[in-house]
C-alpha cells in the first residue's frame, strides 16, 4: 500500500475526495452484499506500464486500501509472442516504486490455464461452444457490421463429440496456428459485436515465459479474464471505459460457469493526457523504430521513464487524485501533471547553482589567484537543510542569457553598465564586452563593489536583478539534457500518423555546462533544483569524470508558448 497513506482498514475521509466506484464500494460494504474489497491490477507483460496505468493502479491499490481490503497483482499472460521477463519485473518494479505493494498476493492467468481450459470443455458439453475451421478473416467477415448481423459459421452445429475431440488435438498440438479456434455461441445477430460468438481459444505454439511449451493453445482476454477474477473472489473489478461493451460477455461466461465466485465489473474513464499518446502499439513502435532510445527515454509517458527523469512517485499519486475518477472521458491539461510534479519537488529538492550555457565573466578588481567561501542556503523552505560552501574567484561563469549589449526596454539583467546582484555574492557592473570573430560576446570584463558581499548595499541601493554563477576554476563540466513534450501537437495522433507529430526539439543536449561542486556529490535519480533553471537529476549514464544531468521539469509551463510563437512566426 502507499508508504505515506493511511494504515489498512481506514476508510478515506471526506478531504481525500470521493468517486462514483469508491460510493459504490462503500455500498456494497454497507448492505452486507460484500465482506471484504478485493480489487486487482491486471497488466498484460507485454510492455512498460505507462502514465495511464498509474490511474489504475492507484484506484486498485487505493479502494482496497481504503476500505481494508486487498489488491491483487495479476500478470494477464495469454499471449506469449508479445510477453517477456522484462516486461514482467519492470512492471513490479513500477508498481512498487509507485508506493504499493500486493503482499502474498501475485498471481498470472498462466496459474489457471487448467482450469480455464476443462470450463472451456463444459461450454462444448453444454453446447454452448465450437471449433470453428474459418480463417480469422473469414470470421472477422462474417461477424457483420454495427448495422448488419452476422453470418453463422458453417462449423456451428458441429455435435459435442466432434468439438470435444477438435479441441483436444488443438490442445495436443496437432494443428498449425491459425488452423482452427474455439468460439463461444451466443448470437451471431446482437446487438453487441461482442456477442457474436467471439473466439475463447487461439492455437499459438509459441513457449510461454511460465509454462514453456506446455501449452499450445492460448484463452483470449475476454475468456480469462472474468473466470480469473472469479477463481481470485474478486469483488470489484474495475475496468477502463473501452471495456463496458464487453462486460456482456464477461457476465455471460460467468453465468455459463460453474465459477467459485460471482465479480461484477465496473468501467472508468481512461487517462488522456495533451502532447501524449499512451498508446501501448505507438509507444512500442516509438522503441522500436528509433525515435527514443528505449522504454525509460526520459521523454517516454512510461513510469520507468518519468522515474529515470526524477519525477516522484508522491507528485503521480497527487495527479491522480486531482484529476479523479470519472465515467465520461476526457482530456487532461498536462500542465496539471506538471503543477503536481513541481509542488512536490518544490518541498524536497536540494538548491544548486548550474550555468548550462556559460559566459565567461573576469572580475578586474578582484585579485587574481585568490577566492573566498561564502555560505548558500540548501533550502529557503526549510531551515533543517543547512547551509553549504560556494567558492567565489575572479573569474566566473554565467548564463548567456542573463546579458544582453543592447537591452531590450523589460531586460532588466546584465548589460555594459549596468550593475546587478550575483546570488550570495556581490553586486558587479560590467565594463567591457568581448567578441570573437564572428562577432559573438565570450567574454565579460566587470567591477565588483567589496561593501556588498553577500548581496546587500551598506547604503541601502538596490539591483533590478539577482543571476546565479559558478567559479570558473572550480565548477564541474557536465553534460545537460533538456527535455521537452515528445510531441509537437496537443492532441498528436494514436495511430499510423503519429511519427508527423512528433516534436523534432524534444531533445537538446548541452555538452558545455557547469556546476558547482557539491553537485558531484548528487545521487542518481534524485532531483535537485537549478537554480532559476528547473528541476534535474543526476542520470544513470554519468561518471565520475563526466556527470550527465537531466531536466526534470522547468520551473514554468513555457513549452505550449514557444510553441505557439513558433507557429506565429512560421
Amino acid at each position: 500500500m502507499a508508504k505515506d497513506d493511511k494504515s489498512s482498514g481506514e476508510v478515506a475521509s471526506a478531504e481525500a475526495g470521493r468517486d462514483f466506484i469508491r460510493d459504490i464500494v462503500k455500498a456494497d460494504l454497507d448492505a452486507g452484499r460484500v465482506e471484504q474489497v478485493v480489487t486487482r491490477f491486471p497488466p498484460e507483460p507485454n510492455g512498460y506500464l505507462h502514465i495511464g496505468h498509474a490511474k489504475s493502479i492507484c484506484l486498485n491499490f487505493g479502494i482496497a486500501e481504503e476500505f481494508g481490503g486487498q489488491c491483487h497483482l495479476r500478470f494477464d499472460d495469454t499471449n506469449p509472442t508479445k510477453e517477456e521477463q522484462e516486461y514482467i519485473d519492470a512492471i513490479e518494479a513500477d508498481v512498487r516504486w509507485l508506493g504499493f505493494d500486493w503482499g502474498q498476493h501475485l498471481y498470472h492467468a498462466s496459474d489457471y490455464f487448467e482450469r480455464l481450459y476443462n470450463w472451456a470443455e463444459d461450454l462444448i458439453r453444454s453446447g454452448k461452444a465450437y471449433v470453428d475451421d474459418q480463417s480469422q478473416d473469414e470470421i472477422r467477415h462474417n461477424r457483420g457490421t454495427l448495422t448488419e448481423p452476422g453470418k453463422n459459421s458453417p462449423f456451428r452445429e458441429r455435435s459435442v463429440e466432434e468439438n470435444l475431440d477438435l479441441f483436444r488435438r488443438m490442445r495436443a498440438g496437432e494443428f498449425p496456428n491459425g488452423a482452427r479456434v474455439l468460439r463461444a455461441k451466443i448470437d451471431m445477430a446482437s446487438g453487441n459485436i461482442n456477442l457474436r460468438d467471439p473466439v475463447l481459444y487461439r492455437i499459438l505454439d509459441a513457449e510461454h515465459p511460465r509454462t514453456g511449451t506446455t501449452w499450445k493453445i492460448y484463452p483470449s482476454y475476454d475468456f480469462a479474464h472474468g473466470q480469473s477474477d472469479a477463481i481470485e473472489g474478486i469483488t470489484h473489478s474495475i475496468c477502463t471505459l473501452e471495456f463496458e461493451d464487453h462486460r456482456p460477455l464477461y457476465d455471460w461466461c460467468l453465468e455459463n460457469l460453474n465459477v467459485p465466485s460471482r465479480p461484477h465489473q465496473y468501467e472508468f474513464a481512461r487517462l488522456n493526457l495533451t502532447y501524449t499518446v499512451l498508446s501501448k502499439r505507438v509507444l512500442t513502435r516509438l522503441v522500436q523504430d528509433g525515435h527514443v532510445t528505449g522504454w525509460d527515454d526520459p521523454r517516454m509517458p512510461t513510469l520507468a521513464g518519468l522515474r529515470r527523469r526524477g519525477v516522484p512517485p508522491a507528485a503521480l499519486r497527487d495527479f491522480v487524485k486531482r484529476i479523479g475518477v470519472a465515467k465520461a472521458n476526457s482530456t487532461v491539461d498536462a500542465g496539471m501533471f506538471e503543477f503536481s510534479v513541481r509542488e512536490a519537488l518544490n518541498k524536497t529538492s536540494l538548491r544548486r547553482m548550474a550555468v548550462l550555457r556559460p559566459l565567461k565573466v573576469i572580475i578586474e578588481n578582484y585579485p587574481e589567484g585568490e577566492g573566498e567561501e561564502l555560505e548558500a542556503i540548501n533550502h529557503p523552505d526549510d531551515a533543517a537543510a543547512g547551509l553549504r560552501k560556494i567558492k567565489f574567484t575572479r573569474e566566473l561563469f554565467i548564463e548567456q542569457e542573463d546579458f544582453m549589449e543592447h537591452p531590450e526596454k523589460k531586460f532588466f539583467r546584465m548589460s555594459p553598465g549596468r550593475e546587478v546582484r550575483l546570488r550570495y555574492a556581490y553586486f558587479i557592473t560590467c565594463k567591457e564586452v568581448k567578441k570573437n570573430a564572428a562577432g559573438e560576446v565570450i567574454e565579460l570584463r566587470c567591477s565588483y563593489d567589496p561593501a556588498t558581499k553577500g548581496g546587500n548595499a551598506p547604503d541601502g541601493r538596490k539591483v533590478k536583478a539577482t543571476i546565479h554563477w559558478v567559479s570558473a576554476a572550480h565548477s564541474l563540466p557536465a553534460e545537460v539534457r533538456i527535455y521537452n513534450p515528445l510531441f509537437s501537437k496537443p492532441d498528436p495522433s494514436g495511430g499510423e500518423g503519429f511519427a508527423n507529430d512528433l516534436n523534432p526539439n524534444s531533445l537538446e543536449v548541452l555538452s558545455g555546462a557547469r556546476l558547482e561542486p557539491a553537485l558531484a556529490e548528487a545521487q542518481v535519480g534524485v532531483p535537485v533544483q537549478f537554480e532559476r533553471q528547473g528541476y534535474f537529476c543526476r542520470d544513470r549514464e554519468s561518471t565520475p569524470e563526466r556527470p550527465v544531468f537531466i531536466r526534470t521539469i522547468g520551473l514554468r509551463d513555457t513549452f505550449a508558448k514557444d510553441v505557439a510563437k513558433e507557429k506565429a512566426k512560421g
